[in-house]
């Protein structure tokens, strides 16, 4: 039997992905994830990159071609991020799910 493990992600791992869903450069990677997630992701240029360098060596995103004149590099997710990316998803789901299933039962039970 094949082990499908994907460990939990780490929430700037995350929005990182999200964010890739349309190409994007760097500080526009950064920007956006400050923006999806309320302010709780702020990556700093060396936890950004270092992530990029992870993503990109895990097949989970790819850099676009450099335009001649540009010297910002743009990314972007790959078939197996976007696997990733909502198997992640889904996993969060059910935990809320149960929790919050979790949580009614409690609190009928206060109220027994």
């Amino acid at each position: 039997m094949q082990n499908n493990f994907q460990p939990a992600l780490t929430e700037a791992v995350y929005y990182i992905l999200l964010s890739l869903l349309h190409p994007l450069h760097g500080y526009g990677i950064m920007q956006n994830a400050e923006q999806l997630s309320g302010g709780r992701v702020r990556l700093a240029a060396g936890t950004l990159y270092g992530a990029l360098n992870t993503l990109l060596e895990k097949g989970w995103i790819s850099a676009l071609p450099e335009e001649k004149d540009s010297r910002k590099k743009e990314y972007i997710i790959t078939e197996t991020g976007k696997t990733v990316l909502k198997a992640e998803i889904s996993r969060l789901t059910s935990l809320a799910e149960t929790g919050q299933r979790i949580m009614d039962m409690e609190q009928e039970d206060n109220e027994k």
